[in-house]
């Protein structure tokens, strides 16, 4: 295993200092517990975002703490959910008075800690779940279908509503129907080894590659051979729009995500690929955007993510924002 840390028990900790410093114009971190917050603390009156999961996602979610989008964000170990008593730090340092809501992927250890950290807050709070991932139906993840880089479309739209003043209601009703509206289907072609483990979570051989993947290396639908970029966008683009049943000249939302290893070189074919199979099927390709926004490590490998869009929705995903990851 070769990675660039000082030992496997300080990648966190370093990581997170790192962060901080890297953009101490934006966030603000604690490291006991951990949590990134907005520099300058609770925005008294507005409703304030929290999200987190396991480290390993970056720039999931630290990195779109920040104007428009989350006002704190709690990272877990790597691959490792959170713990309560960070999400109730974290939803105490932001809350400007207006609740709190958070937004949590449908993984059983981040579902379970965010609802006892919102038993023990208690007042105002309200939850999103993120379950975007079409793929996994015909997995075997027994949480049901799980949140994926859907969730970033979800930040980012309601974060946008929260900055201009929507209550907590709206903002976890819109946050409801973006999720419902999103769908999304990921596809592997290397594992990813997690520092602790010191070894791939899965072997894929060298014309091989899974289709279906979840971002901790979950199995996917299919292993299948290798397909040209055009197959595979493809065959993903079958599955989300299966499960969304867009309508003909439907307005969308393409977000191509990679996992970690994959260059842009590679992202901006699979763009070009996922926009002509969007044509194809009649959908105009209203907003997009391309990069490592939900990753795996250093896996290999990409996402599509498909949402359907509106005015409104749309008016909201142009709304300024400044986080580290995201800018504009």
């Amino acid at each position: 295993m070769k990675k660039l840390m000082n030992a496997v028990d300080d990648v966190l900790t370093e990581s997170l200092r790192g962060f901080g410093r890297a953009h101490a114009d934006i966030v603000e971190v604690s490291l006991d517990p951990m949590f990134v917050t907005r520099k300058g603390g609770a925005k008294k009156g507005k409703v304030a975002l929290v999200s987190g999961g396991g480290s390993g996602h970056e720039p999931l979610h630290a990195g779109f703490v920040g104007h428009g989008m989350l006002d704190a964000a709690c990272p877990g170990q790597v691959f490792t959910s959170p713990t309560p008593d960070q999400m109730l730090a974290a939803a105490e340092a932001v809350d400007g008075g207006a609740g709190v809501l958070f937004i949590v992927k449908n993984y059983a250890g981040d579902v379970m800690n965010f609802e006892m950290a919102a038993e023990m807050r208690g007042g105002d709070t309200a939850t999103v779940l993120t379950n975007d991932d079409v793929a996994v139906e015909s997995s075997t993840h027994s949480q049901g279908r799980r949140g994926v880089a859907g969730t970033i479309i979800v930040e980012k739209i309601v974060g946008a509503a929260a900055e201009a003043g929507a209550s907590l209601a709206d903002c976890a009703a819109l946050g409801e129907r973006v999720n419902a509206t999103a769908g999304s289907m990921g596809i592997a072609l290397s594992s990813c080894t997690v520092p602790a483990a010191g070894k791939p979570n899965f072997q894929l051989g060298a014309d091989e590659m899974e289709l279906g993947i979840g971002i901790h290396g979950e199995p996917g639908r299919q292993r299948t051979r290798m397909m040209p970029a055009d197959k595979v966008a493809a065959s993903l683009m079958e599955a989300i729009c299966s499960d969304l049943k867009p309508a003909k000249g439907q307005d969308v939302l393409l977000l191509v995500n990679g996992m970690g290893g994959t260059p842009l070189l590679e992202l901006y074919g699979m763009y070009d690929a996922a926009v002509r199979e969007a044509d194809h099927r009649g959908l105009t390709v209203a907003r997009s955007l391309v990069g490592n926004y939900c990753t795996s490590l250093e896996m290999a490998g990409c996402s599509l993510t498909l949402v359907k869009l509106d005015a409104e929705l749309m008016k909201l995903w142009d709304a300024p924002v400044h986080t580290a990851a995201l800018r504009w």
